[in-house]
């Protein structure tokens, strides 16, 4: 079976009518395929359009501010994307003119452009013969071929690009490229494809013995770690609140948040009218509040925070204090701004 000629038949049937996919301006290639890492394409897709119709050209996006940048990614997760994103568009506007590079090892030397991005711009853009190796690729060919080497192991990438390399098309490597990951994401999908209407189904190794769900090998070697976050929501005489800048580690780097509580476990009042009692606002209490009833749940790739929201009136006024509308406009971390947009409308 000629895979290659198989699977790019099947995408020109059946692709997506995505914007992306209508330009070869790598600008767009490479703001789409940044932030199509780790989400989904209906997630993705509104992301895509406020920050094309915000920052038309990558000079646009290069004399935003970080504050702009990151406040326009709230609610996509993984911000370190978005500022890779601000100061790679920095160095390709200030010092490379607004030019991108065009080969896959130039590409490789931006910050926040990985093995599968410079693929995908240099083989999108500019047709040079480089594979992408994603999940979706994983999966097809480990399903194809029958491979069982765990894609987390050390050895995946190599084995996986090697074999790409070997099908990718020599005239149309962006078209092949474009065609294997689209085939992954709607015919060859991660639980219970329909192996039926597959047009491979008849040289597929993992239908041939039964492992279409078995495959990809994927052992996860990561502990998930739970965390228990109380925010404390300060209300002074003028109903302004207080929100703290995080700092350059950790999880939401520099992002906003209102000042918090980390526990080892679920949190009273006691405990944080104990912590409150150690604050600079300790004189000027006049009442505490649960606003969450029940923890809230909120899932980051390695941790689950279980976060609770405590209302606290303060008497006085608080000089660094702002509007809620101010609060609101800052880049957040989005179970906050779901919050504060709840709490506040």
């Amino acid at each position: 079976m000629d895979f290659a000629f198989q699977i790019t038949k099947w995408y020109l049937q059946n692709k997506r009518d995505l914007p992306w996919r209508n330009t070869r301006n790598p600008y767009h290639i490479w703001l789409s395929e940044i932030m199509l890492q780790q989400t989904r394409v209906a997630q993705a897709m509104p992301y895509y359009d406020a920050f094309t119709e915000a920052f038309p050209t990558i000079a646009d996006l290069a004399n935003a501010s970080e504050e702009q940048v990151l406040k326009l990614w709230q609610g996509l997760g993984y911000y370190s994307r978005a500022r890779n994103l601000h100061q790679t568009a920095q160095k390709i506007a200030f010092e490379l003119d607004s030019k991108f590079p065009e080969t896959y090892h130039e590409l490789l030397k931006l910050k926040g452009i990985g093995q599968y991005t410079a693929a995908a711009i240099a083989s999108f853009c500019f047709d040079q013969k480089a594979p992408v190796v994603d999940g979706n690729v994983y999966r097809v060919l480990a399903r194809f071929f029958g491979i069982e080497t765990d894609i987390a192991s050390s050895v995946a990438f190599k084995e996986f690009f090697t074999l790409a390399n070997e099908l990718i098309l020599t005239e149309n490597p962006g078209l092949f490229n474009q065609a294997i990951m689209e085939f992954g994401a709607l015919q060859c999908v991660p639980q219970n494809p329909d192996c039926t209407i597959c047009p491979l189904n008849s040289a597929c190794l993992a239908l041939a013995q039964k492992k279409v769900n078995q495959l990809p090998v994927k052992i996860s070697k990561t502990k998930v770690q739970q965390k228990h976050f109380n925010y404390v929501v300060f209300e002074d005489e003028n109903k302004k609140t207080v929100l703290q800048q995080r700092s350059e580690s950790g999880i939401w780097k520099r992002l906003y948040e209102f000042p918090l509580l980390e526990t080892a476990f679920v949190a009273d009042e006691k405990m944080i009218l104990e912590w409150l009692l150690k604050s600079e606002y300790k004189d000027q209490i006049t009442a505490i509040e649960e606003l969450t009833s029940e923890e809230i749940l909120h899932r980051l790739t390695h941790r689950l925070l279980h976060i609770k929201f405590w209302k606290v009136k303060l008497s006085g006024i608080l000089q660094n204090a702002i509007s809620h509308q101010a609060a609101v406009e800052l880049p957040t971390p989005i179970v906050i701004f779901n919050f504060m947009t709840r709490q506040w409308n």
